[in-house]
Protein backbone atom coordinates (compact mmCIF):
# COMPACT_ATOMS: atom_id res chain seq x y z
CA UNK A 1 0.00 0.00 0.00
CA UNK A 2 1.81 3.48 -0.98
CA UNK A 3 1.16 6.61 1.20
CA UNK A 4 -1.41 8.69 -0.74
CA UNK A 5 0.51 11.77 -1.13
CA UNK A 6 -2.22 14.50 -0.62
CA UNK A 7 -2.60 13.22 3.00
CA UNK A 8 1.27 13.19 3.89
CA UNK A 9 2.20 16.43 2.04
CA UNK A 10 1.59 19.73 4.62
CA UNK A 11 -1.23 17.96 6.90
CA UNK A 12 -0.76 18.38 10.11
CA UNK A 13 -0.15 14.80 12.28
CA UNK A 14 -3.90 15.91 14.02
CA UNK A 15 -5.31 15.65 10.58
CA UNK A 16 -4.16 12.33 10.07
CA UNK A 17 -4.63 10.85 12.95
CA UNK A 18 -8.21 12.29 12.81
CA UNK A 19 -8.96 9.98 10.20
CA UNK A 20 -9.19 6.94 12.79
CA UNK A 21 -12.90 7.02 13.88
CA UNK A 22 -13.14 6.74 17.41
CA UNK A 23 -15.92 6.66 20.64
CA UNK A 24 -16.72 9.02 22.72
CA UNK A 25 -16.59 8.73 26.35
CA UNK A 26 -16.90 10.90 29.42
CA UNK A 27 -15.03 10.05 31.99
CA UNK A 28 -15.62 10.53 35.72
CA UNK A 29 -14.07 10.90 39.02
CA UNK A 30 -14.58 12.48 42.72
CA UNK A 31 -11.72 13.71 44.41
CA UNK A 32 -11.66 15.44 48.12
CA UNK A 33 -15.97 15.36 47.54
CA UNK A 34 -15.40 17.19 44.48
CA UNK A 35 -16.82 15.56 41.01
CA UNK A 36 -14.23 15.72 37.72
CA UNK A 37 -15.02 14.77 34.16
CA UNK A 38 -14.01 14.95 30.86
CA UNK A 39 -14.44 13.68 27.17
CA UNK A 40 -11.76 11.73 25.51
CA UNK A 41 -11.26 9.78 22.65
CA UNK A 42 -8.28 7.52 23.95
CA UNK A 43 -10.16 5.20 25.28
CA UNK A 44 -9.38 1.20 24.55
CA UNK A 45 -9.71 -2.21 25.91
CA UNK A 46 -6.15 -3.84 26.83
CA UNK A 47 -6.42 -6.92 28.47
CA UNK A 48 -9.81 -9.29 29.24
CA UNK A 49 -7.56 -11.61 31.91
CA UNK A 50 -7.30 -9.06 33.80
CA UNK A 51 -9.87 -7.01 32.87
CA UNK A 52 -8.21 -3.64 32.33
CA UNK A 53 -9.04 -0.57 30.29
CA UNK A 54 -6.98 2.84 29.31
CA UNK A 55 -7.14 6.12 28.37
CA UNK A 56 -5.18 9.46 27.75
CA UNK A 57 -5.50 12.32 29.93
CA UNK A 58 -3.37 15.34 29.08
CA UNK A 59 -0.52 16.75 31.18
CA UNK A 60 -2.03 20.16 31.07
CA UNK A 61 -5.29 19.11 31.53
CA UNK A 62 -7.38 21.18 34.94
CA UNK A 63 -8.48 17.87 36.07
CA UNK A 64 -5.42 16.29 36.13
CA UNK A 65 -4.81 16.31 40.02
CA UNK A 66 -7.91 14.66 40.53
CA UNK A 67 -8.09 11.75 37.99
CA UNK A 68 -3.99 10.75 39.59
CA UNK A 69 -5.57 11.63 43.25
CA UNK A 70 -8.30 9.25 42.83
CA UNK A 71 -8.75 5.43 43.31
CA UNK A 72 -11.64 4.85 40.85
CA UNK A 73 -12.89 6.16 38.01
CA UNK A 74 -16.17 6.14 35.04
CA UNK A 75 -15.80 5.29 31.49
CA UNK A 76 -19.55 6.23 30.32
CA UNK A 77 -19.34 5.45 26.48
CA UNK A 78 -22.02 8.45 24.81
CA UNK A 79 -24.83 7.57 23.11
CA UNK A 80 -25.37 8.91 19.36
CA UNK A 81 -27.77 11.81 21.11
CA UNK A 82 -25.29 12.66 23.21
CA UNK A 83 -23.17 15.04 21.17
CA UNK A 84 -24.47 18.27 23.84
CA UNK A 85 -22.49 16.19 26.71
CA UNK A 86 -19.67 15.62 24.52
CA UNK A 87 -19.20 18.86 24.32
CA UNK A 88 -19.97 19.81 27.90
CA UNK A 89 -17.37 17.97 29.10
CA UNK A 90 -14.56 18.83 26.57
CA UNK A 91 -15.07 22.73 27.42
CA UNK A 92 -14.29 24.99 30.18
CA UNK A 93 -16.75 26.10 33.75
CA UNK A 94 -18.84 23.40 35.78
CA UNK A 95 -19.29 20.35 33.38
CA UNK A 96 -21.62 19.42 36.24
CA UNK A 97 -24.55 22.09 36.46
CA UNK A 98 -27.61 20.75 36.10
CA UNK A 99 -26.77 17.43 35.05
CA UNK A 100 -29.01 14.34 36.73
CA UNK A 101 -25.80 11.95 37.37
CA UNK A 102 -26.28 10.01 40.32
CA UNK A 103 -23.89 8.92 42.26
CA UNK A 104 -22.72 5.51 42.13
CA UNK A 105 -20.67 2.77 43.96
CA UNK A 106 -17.36 4.47 45.24
CA UNK A 107 -18.80 8.09 44.79
CA UNK A 108 -18.12 8.38 41.22
CA UNK A 109 -20.54 10.49 39.36
CA UNK A 110 -22.48 8.09 36.83
CA UNK A 111 -24.13 9.80 33.83
CA UNK A 112 -27.40 8.72 32.44
CA UNK A 113 -28.23 7.85 28.74
CA UNK A 114 -24.92 6.34 27.74
CA UNK A 115 -24.69 3.15 25.89
CA UNK A 116 -21.94 1.60 28.17
CA UNK A 117 -20.50 2.43 31.79
CA UNK A 118 -17.34 0.84 33.39
CA UNK A 119 -16.30 1.56 36.63
CA UNK A 120 -12.52 0.85 37.03
CA UNK A 121 -9.74 0.91 40.23
CA UNK A 122 -7.01 2.89 38.80
CA UNK A 123 -4.28 0.46 38.42
CA UNK A 124 -1.24 2.45 37.36
CA UNK A 125 -0.31 5.78 35.60
CA UNK A 126 2.26 5.85 32.53
CA UNK A 127 3.64 9.33 31.47
CA UNK A 128 4.07 9.00 28.00
CA UNK A 129 5.15 12.53 25.89
CA UNK A 130 2.25 15.04 26.69
CA UNK A 131 -0.31 12.97 28.33
CA UNK A 132 -0.70 10.31 30.99
CA UNK A 133 -2.41 6.89 30.13
CA UNK A 134 -4.68 6.04 33.00
CA UNK A 135 -5.00 1.86 33.28
CA UNK A 136 -7.46 0.98 35.07
CA UNK A 137 -9.22 -2.56 36.44
CA UNK A 138 -12.79 -3.11 35.56
CA UNK A 139 -14.96 -3.79 38.69
CA UNK A 140 -18.06 -3.40 37.20
CA UNK A 141 -19.87 -2.41 33.71
CA UNK A 142 -23.09 -2.44 32.23
CA UNK A 143 -24.03 -1.65 28.26
CA UNK A 144 -27.81 -0.98 26.63
CA UNK A 145 -28.86 -0.82 23.19
CA UNK A 146 -28.39 2.02 21.14
CA UNK A 147 -25.91 3.50 18.56
CA UNK A 148 -22.55 5.14 19.71
CA UNK A 149 -21.14 8.74 19.49
CA UNK A 150 -18.31 8.68 16.99
CA UNK A 151 -15.88 11.39 16.42
CA UNK A 152 -13.73 11.36 13.16
CA UNK A 153 -12.39 13.72 10.79
CA UNK A 154 -13.54 16.63 13.54
CA UNK A 155 -16.76 15.95 13.83
CA UNK A 156 -19.66 13.82 15.37
CA UNK A 157 -21.37 11.13 14.03
CA UNK A 158 -23.66 8.38 15.01
CA UNK A 159 -22.52 4.78 15.26
CA UNK A 160 -24.61 1.28 14.09
CA UNK A 161 -26.78 0.54 16.32
CA UNK A 162 -25.29 -2.69 17.38
CA UNK A 163 -28.52 -5.08 16.27
CA UNK A 164 -27.67 -4.77 12.55
CA UNK A 165 -24.00 -5.71 12.45
CA UNK A 166 -22.20 -7.62 14.12
CA UNK A 167 -18.44 -9.05 14.02
CA UNK A 168 -19.45 -12.63 13.28
CA UNK A 169 -21.75 -11.43 10.11
CA UNK A 170 -18.32 -10.52 8.20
Amino acid sequence: MALDETVTAGRPLRAVLGRYATGVAVVTTRYRGRPAGLTVNSFTSVSLDPPLVLWCLQLSATSRVAFTGADHFAVHLLAADQRELAVRFAGPGDRFAGLGDRAGRYGLPLLEGTVATLVCHRDRTVPAGDHLILIGRVLEHRATSGAPLLFVDGGFHAGPDGASTRASDC
